[in-house]
């Protein structure tokens, strides 16, 4: 992925698809990975949606439930497109959603940049 950044901090991604998508803005937040059946997650989110990848938990104070996101670790592990539909994390983290355990662990905890994305 291709970032073009404007000087107010908005942009576009520009997939090796030729695809492009604008963001508003960028966040600097903590990753942490989790999966369903493991410290007491459920299937469900708290927006009434399915956990699967491309789910993400949020404070909702930090970024509304429903903001869709692009997210990229600072080491280039991509998770990629997101929506935050969960809850369960309190202030700059992000908790991505991973199908095994095991992927969780390897994820483990790590520096992330945020697009946030417009639409």
């Amino acid at each position: 992925v291709e970032v073009k950044k404007n000087e107010d901090g908005s942009g576009t991604l520009v997939f090796a698809s030729g695809t492009t998508v604008n963001f508003s803005g960028t966040k600097s937040m903590t990753a942490t990975a989790y999966t369903a059946g493991h410290g007491g997650v459920d299937y469900t989110t708290a927006t009434g949606t399915f956990v699967k990848h491309g789910v993400v938990a949020v404070d909702k104070r930090v970024i509304p439930l429903g903001t869709r996101m692009y997210i990229v670790t600072n080491d280039g592990i991509v998770y990629g497109l997101a929506t935050a539909e969960d809850t369960g994390v309190r202030g700059n983290v992000i908790d991505l959603y991973h199908e095994t355990y095991r992927q969780c662990i390897e994820f483990g905890r790590r520096s992330c940049t945020v697009y946030i994305l417009e639409g």
